[in-house]
């Protein structure tokens, strides 16, 4: 009687995923980075060399933690069915309310991470390439605003736009830390006011109106 050979499946491991996981545990459990790439390697039980097939340092690790976070953030908007009809500022606000509950999953390993940051610094460097992501997020929402109305581009400063919502995006984030409210609700409560505000001053107003009208009086006069 014939026997079938059982094959023996191994579970394939995301080394990245791995890495990132074990550096945010020993961050959360000894305040400091790991004496070397070589401690790290060890306790972790991987080669020197293999952590260097992912990463470049520890910096490069926060760097991946931190675009993982927006890259599920994004991931998150786009399944939503709803989310492509949404006006311009319903999408900053679903974003901030994403990325929050994205944070909040490692909100420990956050507060960490801003522990040390002086009041001034509004790039650190882990947020490189969290920032980048972020600002072709914030170009496209604009460009979508001016479309419809939502946002008046204006001269010299429409093109500045993106980066006064990272400003946004940094304060919301440093509010949230800091906010020991339940279910964080003064959180949600700056958000609204702080997405309100920023479509109020990006949108048309009456100074535009001014200058429209000035506009027609001087191709008529």
């Amino acid at each position: 009687m014939a026997t079938t050979a059982k094959k023996k499946t191994t579970k394939k491991v995301d080394i990245a995923a791995k890495i990132k996981e074990a550096y945010k545990e020993f961050l959360l459990l000894h305040g400091e980075d790991p004496a070397s790439v070589f401690a790290f390697c060890k306790e972790l039980k991987i080669t020197e060399a293999k952590f260097y097939d992912y990463y470049t340092s520890f910096e490069s690790v926060k760097k991946a933690i931190w675009l993982g976070y927006m890259d599920e953030t994004l991931q998150v908007l786009h399944k939503d069915e709803n989310y492509a009809g949404f006006s311009a500022r319903e999408k900053l606000l679903s974003f901030y309310y994403t990325l929050l509950e994205v944070l909040r999953t490692d909100r420990s390993y956050v507060m960490m991470c801003f522990k040390h940051i002086k009041k001034t610094e509004m790039q650190p460097t882990f947020l490189e390439d969290f920032k980048s992501q972020f600002e072709d997020f914030s170009s496209n929402l604009v460009n979508e605003g001016m479309q419809t109305n939502e946002v008046q581009d204006r001269p010299v400063i429409g093109k500045k736009y993106h980066e006064a919502l990272w400003l946004q995006v940094m304060f919301v984030i440093n509010f949230w830390i800091k906010d020991t409210s339940q279910k964080f609700e003064k959180t949600d409560a700056a958000v609204e006011k702080a997405v309100g505000l920023s479509f109020e001053l990006m949108g048309p107003g009456p100074l535009d109106s001014m200058i429209d009208f000035a506009k027609f009086l001087y191709h008529n006069r």
